[in-house]
């Protein structure tokens, strides 16, 4: 079966999954959550609106006072009783639901994290010493193309002291640099943005350290796409920094980023469900995390192999995975790039 295949299956099966509990949740009746308003006395059948006291369990009934109240407890018990163990049920199912839900979002495939490259149109590889970021254009560009001589139209080696791109020349200073940058932030680019908040977080560049500035840059980063910055604001939690330590919402960061398709989200929650045991939750991160060329992950898969918690099908299936990764991000120019400077390297 291809990739493609695999794909289909899975979306068409999230599919079916999604519609049979967002059918199950509008099959489900509110009439449990739903106060009886109706002013009458369950026990002496006064009215009026003097007839407020609800009942503390199931808060269904109402009495005129306290004595009603307890008159009338021995013979409202059973229902009352049977109403708060519906009401319990039900609620659990939409838990158990809004978990299933859940999972098909955080499972499903994942978008690919940073694209093409704008130049060759080869997937940008997960290493970040194989791509980089561009301010003058906002283009995020492998090293391979980067990196490729440039000639004229008689064959000769021409100055390449321009963007790959968009031929804008190198900035010569670095208030250029920064000026360029601001631009793009001004222009809500989001890993502009991203960038921004991490020279406040770490105060380099001429920026203070400030944890709140830095939080919020990744916040607005994030709601323009870059799953990058929801990974960063799971580490303030983590952390601490400038922020009570949440492990809890660190996790709920590290899923909004891995649904966005950041493969080292996507490791980090294979590593927190192993931590606790769930071996079967971990591997399905990692393997979504070794498509996304996170290889961290798959020396986990080969250790669960190893240790007898993973099959050997399962540890041959990622490194299929890696490999079908490695072959979309492949070239001879990046290639001839990493061999040219080690800095280079895109695996």
């Amino acid at each position: 079966m291809s990739t493609s295949d695999k794909i289909c299956t899975n979306s068409c099966k999230n599919s079916d999954d999604a519609s049979d509990v967002i059918g199950k949740l509008e099959k489900m009746s509110t009439v449990d959550n739903e106060v009886n308003n109706t002013s009458v006395c369950a026990n002496c059948g006064k009215e009026g609106d003097s007839v407020n006291n609800v009942c503390n369990q199931c808060k269904q009934v109402k009495y005129c006072n306290a004595v009603c109240k307890k008159v009338h407890k021995k013979k409202h018990k059973k229902d009352c009783e049977e109403h708060v163990r519906r009401v319990a049920e039900k609620h659990n199912e939409e838990l158990r639901i809004a978990a299933k839900l859940h999972d098909i979002e955080l499972f499903k495939e994942p978008p690919s994290q940073f694209g093409d490259c704008p130049i060759c149109f080869l997937r940008l590889p997960f290493r970040n010493t194989g791509r980089a970021y561009f301010s003058c254009c906002g283009k995020m560009i492998c090293s391979g193309c980067s990196w490729a001589p440039v000639y004229d139209n008689q064959g000769n080696e021409v100055d390449n002291k321009k963007c790959a791109f968009c031929r804008t020349p190198d900035p010569e200073s670095y208030e250029e640099i920064m000026k360029r940058h601001e631009k793009r932030v001004d222009a809500d680019d989001p890993i502009a943005i991203y960038t921004k908040g991490n020279y406040y977080k770490d105060g380099r560049n001429g920026y203070p350290q400030d944890y709140a500035k830095a939080l919020e840059l990744f916040h607005r980063s994030a709601e323009l796409g870059c799953s990058e910055a929801y990974t960063s604001i799971g580490y303030v939690y983590l952390y601490g920094e400038g922020v009570e330590v949440d492990k809890k919402k660190a996790r709920h960061y590290w899923e909004l980023a891995a649904i966005g398709g950041d493969a080292s989200a996507r490791h980090n929650l294979g590593i927190n469900e192993g931590e606790t045991g769930n071996v079967e939750r971990a591997l399905k991160h990692w393997m979504i995390a070794v498509r996304g060329g996170e290889s961290e992950s798959l020396k986990q898969i080969k250790v669960l192999y190893s240790n007898g918690h993973a099959t050997k099908g399962d540890y041959t299936t990622a490194l299929q995975l890696y490999q079908e990764y490695l072959g979309e991000i492949k070239s001879p120019q990046r290639d001839e790039a990493a061999a040219a400077d080690e800095r280079n390297r895109y695996y």
